[in-house]
């Protein structure tokens, strides 16, 4: 199984991500978002980050998780390739997540597209023989 493939869409980037459980689909959506920005073989992980959400539902929690990635990227000036995810459901959905990266080096880190924003349009979520994720990034 691929971790992601991207769709066509006709101004925006389009993507959806997959794994065998919620953490490893919520870990590639990041990959994905990432990738559609720089080529994250060119990202180092040279320092770790931590990321602590908890959401009602996993649909608000993964849109939650993908939009705090992109406020660290603006706030942290930092790019990140690894992502270690751990959700847990008691009630509500809570994340844990150990995110490697490292600071913008424009010598070395050259960018396709800024993304803005996670969209809510075609949002969704999926499970069958996988989980799938379905994401509208605003570029």
């Amino acid at each position: 199984m691929k971790p992601y493939e991207y769709l066509e869409h006709t101004a925006d980037v389009k993507f959806r991500a997959y794994g065998k459980s919620p953490d490893e689909m919520l870990s590639n959506a990041a990959l994905a978002l990432f990738n559609s920005m720089i080529d994250t073989a060119t990202v180092q992980a040279k320092e770790t980050w931590k990321v602590e959400l908890s959401g009602p539902d996993l649909e608000q929690l993964a849109y939650d998780w993908l939009s705090e990635l992109i406020f660290l990227f603006e706030t942290e000036f930092a790019v990140f390739s690894t992502f270690d995810v751990v959700l847990h459901k008691n009630g509500d959905w809570s994340l844990q997540a150990d995110i490697g990266g490292e600071r913008i080096d424009h010598s070395r880190h050259a960018f396709d597209n800024e993304v803005k924003a996670v969209t809510l349009h075609e949002f969704e979520i999926k499970k069958n023989d996988f989980w799938c994720i379905q994401v509208v990034l605003d570029v």
